[in-house]
Parts: C-alpha cells; structure tokens; sequence
C-alpha cells in the first residue's frame, strides 16, 4: 500500500542526475515526484547534506527540458547490487520546473 505524499513516477530509461556544485554525474533517477527523488549511485551521499541538482525529462511534446532544484538528503541505504539509493526532499525549484516536474509525473505510461 502506498503511504507517500505524492504520486511518484518511475524512470524506464537512465536519466542521469548532475550535481550543479561539482559539474559531476552523481547517479541516476530511480523515481520522481514533485516533492523528491530516489537516487540510484554508484558511492554514498552525504548524510543530510544539501545538493544542488540538475537532470533532463522529457516534456509533454517529447523534448528534453532541463530541470534544477535544491535538495536535502533524507536516507540512504547500500543496495543488494552494491549501488546505493538515496531519497532527497525538494526544498527548492523553480515555479517553471515545478509545473514541468508535475506534468512528467501525471504523464505516466
């Protein structure tokens, strides 16, 4: 049973995830919601630090629209395939990429 606050989306293809901070790829998507995202990494996050991030979806005509946002790391656990997942809460985005994020996620399937 689903116990979120929001609707979230899962990623069929990779979309990789930049931090904005380092110029570096820092994992990839695991889900999408316009509250956060599971991160999928291949080394930890830093505990309950702040990301800025930046990552590429789809829009409703099907282009590439780039989406920022500022992130606090909530969890982390190491994963049976060795990678690691993290779950970030949103903290900030901007009211464009929010409505962008909004419609990915309804979009499903």
């Amino acid at each position: 049973m689903e116990h979120r606050r929001s609707k979230r989306r899962s990623v069929e293809n990779a979309i990789p995830v930049i931090n904005t901070m380092t110029g570096q790829v820092l994992g990839q998507v695991g889900n999408l919601s316009v509250d956060g995202l599971m991160l999928i990494a291949n080394k930890p996050v830093k505990s309950n630090a702040l990301y800025q991030l930046s990552f590429h979806i789809e829009d409703s005509r099907g282009l590439p629209v780039a989406i920022e946002m500022g992130c606090h790391e909530q969890w982390s656990e190491v994963a049976q395939t060795g990678q690691f997942w993290a779950g970030f809460r949103i903290i900030d985005i901007a009211a464009r990429d929010l409505d962008l994020l909004a419609a990915w996620v309804d979009n499903e399937g």
